[in-house]
């Protein structure tokens, strides 16, 4: 509903800094193998975690205010009804784009960043987006 393929194209193309919410340093969770391949192939990731202090070699951030570069694009490794507050917190640190992970909807939070300007992602995996568009 919310992503095109062109959206798609354009944040793998053009958000090479990534802050990766839930980000977590455990090798079998998600969040970190996704995070590690989209590290693999170029983009600057950024994990915000308040229970994490460096995951993948990176500072951790406790909230997306708290990072001091600018930030791209949010992916989101939490649950759906925590989305709306980072969501929100996108908004207020000028994010291009967010990003929620296989599983994560939140048609109203989505809708809210839409109308703010961000580009839309929602229910799909980075990884999977990028080995199909960037052909891995």
């Amino acid at each position: 509903m919310f992503a095109s393929e062109r959206d798609i194209r354009q944040i793998l193309d053009s958000c090479h800094t990534i802050a990766v919410v839930g980000l977590s340093h455990k090798p079998f969770r998600a969040s970190h193998g996704v995070s590690e391949y989209m590290q693999r192939h170029g983009y600057r990731i950024i994990p915000v975690n308040p229970e994490e202090t460096e995951v993948l070699g990176e500072k951790a951030w406790p909230r997306l205010e708290d990072v001091p570069e600018k930030i791209d694009l949010v992916d989101i490794f939490r649950r759906s009804e925590f989305v709306a507050p980072v969501v929100d917190s996108a908004i207020r640190v000028g994010a291009r784009a967010v990003w929620m992970q296989e599983g994560v909807e939140d048609t109203r939070a989505a809708e809210k960043a839409r109308d703010a300007g961000l580009l839309v992602v929602m229910d799909r995996c980075i990884l999977k987006e990028h080995r199909r568009f960037k052909r891995d």
